[in-house]
């Protein structure tokens, strides 16, 4: 019978801990549960057995079980509380706005509204328009200043948003008449140029590219050779800059992203270190890196557009650096002393459509300055 049971709990076990393993690696923490379940599942076995013939009776045996499981519940709760905590960290990203808000004719739309009508309308062959998430909340109030009242979908039709690099992929390609976005990488100038693309840049606005550390983080200010030097790879202590001793965590963001775009911009020409990533594992079971949007971790410095960023500023949980000791005010911005001081363009491509110069004269105009500084931005003038 001791033989039966041992063979039931060996097959039992086995069979438990085979199929556990096998779901959980397609999870993200595969990595982790692909080593931790199999040791488990012998764990249990082996002690199981020794149960049944009566040896875990004895003092070296039961010691043992009892360190085996002590452990393997330290382990796991190490594990999850990391990620518990890692979940709790905020995360500045324009991935998170809920573009659904800014939808322009929606009951209760945050996009900005016009005091009186505007000098300029279209009421039909409305040019289409696309463009970074971070600008969505201006162009979708310039649609609801000019273009006729009627619901304009995020995913289709003539008012959409599919990020920077797919709407600037999209205007290449003629699918979209204009799209608002920071200026274009040079990879995707090159990519334009190359196919015979004449692209006009129209500013619009103005923004600052900031760079941001933990509110407890003692770093008050950085010169640009210093950020050269952290996103390089060259500086790898807060200690080498005035701050504790502890390693920098430097997050970037995906490549042909607006700000990423900006950050090439601040290397001028300095190679960029490899990323803060992650191993995803894929629905057919492979290991993909992804990049990884910014943790408020005390030893983390992130980046991005002052606007999508302030609100944590203003809340304290993040605090701006001083570049130069100039910090990113909207003074600094509109006079220039803030060192990455961007403009974002209404960009088109070889276009005839008739309404679109003088849409984006609009913009320019009093009217449209107006939405642009009352979204949060700073106007050109």
């Amino acid at each position: 019978m001791k033989f039966f049971g041992a063979v039931l709990t060996f097959i039992g076990f086995g069979f438990i801990g085979l199929i556990a393993t096998l779901v959980l690696s397609f999870s993200r923490d595969a990595e982790f549960y692909g080593t931790f379940i199999p040791i488990i599942t012998i764990g249990l076995i082996v002690f199981t057995i020794l149960a049944i013939y009566g040896k875990l009776k004895n003092k070296g045996p039961k010691i043992c079980a009892m360190v085996f499981l002590s452990i393997s519940i330290v382990s796991l709760s190490a594990h999850e509380g990391y990620h518990a905590y890692i979940s709790s960290l905020e995360v500045v990203s324009t991935q998170d706005v809920d573009l659904t808000e800014y939808m322009p004719f929606t009951k209760d739309t945050k996009s900005v509204k016009l005091k009186e009508k505007s000098t300029f309308k279209i009421e039909e062959n409305l040019p289409t328009v696309d463009g970074a998430t971070a600008l969505y909340p201006v162009y979708a109030a310039f649609v609801q200043a000019v273009y006729p009242d009627k619901e304009y979908s995020l995913d289709e039709g003539e008012v959409v948003s599919t990020q920077t690099s797919n709407a600037f992929d999209r205007l290449v390609y003629r699918d979209v008449d204009i799209v608002f976005m920071a200026h274009p990488s040079e990879k995707q100038m090159k990519s334009a140029e190359q196919q015979g693309i004449d692209l006009r840049l129209t500013p619009i606005g103005r923004e600052a590219f900031v760079f941001f550390v933990h509110k407890e983080n003692p770093v008050e200010k950085l010169t640009v050779e210093q950020i050269q030097g952290i996103y390089s790879g060259k500086i790898t202590n807060w200690q080498e800059v005035g701050g504790n001793n502890e390693e920098i965590r430097a997050f970037q963001r995906p490549e042909g992203s607006g700000s990423q775009s900006a950050l090439l911009n601040v290397m001028q020409g300095v190679p960029l270190m490899e990323p803060p990533s992650e191993d995803i594992v894929s629905a057919m079971g492979g290991i993909i890196r992804e990049t990884t949007n910014y943790q408020n971790r005390k030893n983390a410095i992130g980046f991005s557009f002052r606007h999508f960023s302030q609100d944590m500023v203003d809340n304290g949980k993040i605090k701006n650096i001083a570049v130069e000791g100039v910090l990113p005010t909207k003074e600094s911005i509109q006079n220039e002393t803030y060192p990455f001081v961007n403009e974002f363009y209404a960009i088109t491509a070889n276009t005839e459509h008739p309404h679109i110069q003088a849409f984006i004269e609009w913009m320019q105009s009093e009217q449209g300055q107006w939405i642009v500084k009352q979204t949060g931005y700073v106007p050109l003038r």
